[in-house]
């Protein structure tokens, strides 16, 4: 199973990710997490300890040079393409409670779409993970979707995009959609999050008539006072953790 995540920032895409993490791992199934955010906190909402000082993969010189054989940040350089990576989940993973996780980062340079050696270790790293590895992934995504290719995409089993009642939120579903139809990617889902009643579920119904939802999880106090306490979103919420679960029934 390949579950790539989607949303605008703030919606709760992470604590969904992390919701979903837990239970596939707690099912038995062996899970890579990926955080593909440049925004990186998925680290956090797994519980690891001091999460914000992780080293991003983008941001590892000396990998990027070594894999690719070019000049971080020098211009009109030749790189390899196709650079190794299939070693790098298991040397550059955090293990916590038997989840693997991996920070790719996000590219600083040269714009949405830039052909640099980090863009092209990053988007290597991600077609090896969707392609080649036998266990379950999750990407948590940033809402561009930059790290995913056309290859890569197609292979995906399910893009799932969180929103929440709110007309922006809702308008980034119809960007992420429109992103996803452009690299192939047909098989979406959507998350209504932080619904406080009956009618924030409605409003999504209405703006969004056409969407597959998966289900809906309900606003919870509690997920803020996780994360003053540095704690796992999923150690506090029980009942998003078990909408989660019901949603899990589906994308199988």
């Amino acid at each position: 199973m390949k579950i790539a995540i989607s949303g605008k920032g703030g919606v709760g895409k992470t604590t969904f990710a992390s919701f979903l993490i837990k239970t596939l791992a707690d099912s038995g199934m062996k899970v890579l997490a990926i955080d593909a955010d440049p925004d990186a906190n998925l680290a956090q909402a797994l519980g690891v300890k001091k999460g914000t000082k992780i080293v991003p993969i983008s941001d590892m010189k000396e990998i990027i040079e070594d894999r690719t054989d070019a000049k971080v940040g020098s211009m009109g350089s030749f790189f390899k393409l196709n650079p190794k990576v299939d070693d790098l989940p298991e040397k550059l993973s955090i293990k916590i409670n038997g989840i693997k996780l991996m920070v790719l980062g996000g590219v600083k340079t040269g714009g949405s779409g830039c052909i640099c050696p980090e863009s092209t270790l990053l988007k290597a790293l991600v077609r090896h993970i969707v392609l080649a590895r036998d266990e379950a992934v999750v990407l948590d995504m940033e809402a561009g979707l930059e790290h995913l290719g056309r290859g890569t995409a197609m292979a995906v089993d399910r893009l799932v995009v969180v929103v929440e009642p709110g007309r922006r939120s809702v308008e980034t579903a119809h960007h992420i959609l429109k992103l996803a139809e452009d690299i192939g990617l047909k098989k979406l889902s959507f998350v209504g999050n932080k619904i406080r009643s009956e009618s924030d579920k409605e409003f999504l119904l209405k703006l969004m008539p056409d969407f597959d939802f998966l289900g809906f999880i309900p606003f919870a106090s509690d997920i803020i006072e996780a994360d003053l306490k540095g704690k796992p979103p999923f150690e506090t919420d029980q009942v998003g953790m078990a909408a989660v679960k019901e949603m899990i029934e589906r994308l199988k």
